[in-house]
């Protein structure tokens, strides 16, 4: 993401050292650039995520805030599984815990190159506060590993039944994409109601994310954060891959 601060069109207000209030997400522009400022504290990011705000900025700019219309979300029952992605799962080739190496997971979604990217939002004081959350009880993390070693894996929030992802990571094919299938898998048996995934992507929609008006998310949203929260570590979370009969049959490759 590159800077969009000094441009003159983002007429934007900067938050209070004093208060964790934001504006109302539903009246900023499509684009979602909401606000500026304030810290990454954990009290003001918790704040953020039950508005359904979330920072992202780059290095050198000031904390930008966003809630972006429309949102992208997943819902655990619709992931889609391709042929090719389901003898992957089959395979066994890839074993799968949760909450083991959080910080390892987000160094390596920090640092791990990206094509057409020059540099990571995640920077050292995102890594910082997001593990400072992991140790509170509020983010978790899905490692992959094949062989034994750690080759991808995603982190994020959770907070009612909902789950907020941040970033993901794969250092061979396919890894992070076990990663998301398991989480989708263990969310919905466990009763969560979407995966907040952002922005759209042509990859998460291939993987059944759905495209979703903003105050339509904002609704959901409010409805789900009445909802029990998982607050903890998630080191007993289990997933193996359950082979659907109708599995692929839809979807071609």
């Amino acid at each position: 993401m590159g800077s969009m601060f000094d441009e003159e069109e983002y007429f934007i207000p900067p938050l209070s050292n004093y208060s964790y209030t934001f504006p109302n997400p539903r009246n900023a522009s499509d684009e979602g650039l909401l606000a500026y400022g304030g810290d990454l504290s954990s009290s003001r990011l918790l704040t953020a995520y039950r508005n359904g705000i979330f920072p992202w900025y780059s290095e050198g700019d000031p904390i930008l805030w966003w809630s972006p219309d429309p949102r992208l979300l997943l819902y655990p029952e619709n992931f889609k599984v391709r042929k090719s992605f389901a003898r992957v799962l089959r395979s066994g080739k890839f074993t799968v815990t949760f909450d083991r190496h959080f910080s390892e997971v987000i160094s390596y979604c920090a640092n791990t190159p990206r094509q057409g990217q020059e540099s990571s939002w995640i920077v050292p004081e995102i890594e910082e506060a997001y593990i400072r959350l992991h140790e509170e009880g509020f983010a978790h993390s899905v490692e992959v590993y094949k062989e034994g070693k750690l080759v991808g894996g995603l982190y994020g929030l959770a907070m009612g039944k909902a789950f907020f992802g941040e970033s993901m990571f794969s250092l061979v094919s396919d890894a992070s994409k076990v990663a998301f299938k398991a989480l989708s898998d263990v969310l919905g048996d466990r009763g969560y109601d979407f995966i907040d995934c952002q922005m759209k992507t042509d990859h998460m929609v291939g993987l059944g994310a759905q495209v979703v008006q903003r105050d339509l998310f904002l609704d959901a949203l409010h409805e789900t954060l009445q909802k029990p929260s998982d607050i903890g570590v998630w080191h007993d979370f289990k997933w193996e891959y359950r082979h659907p009969v109708n599995e692929g049959k839809k979807d071609g490759k």
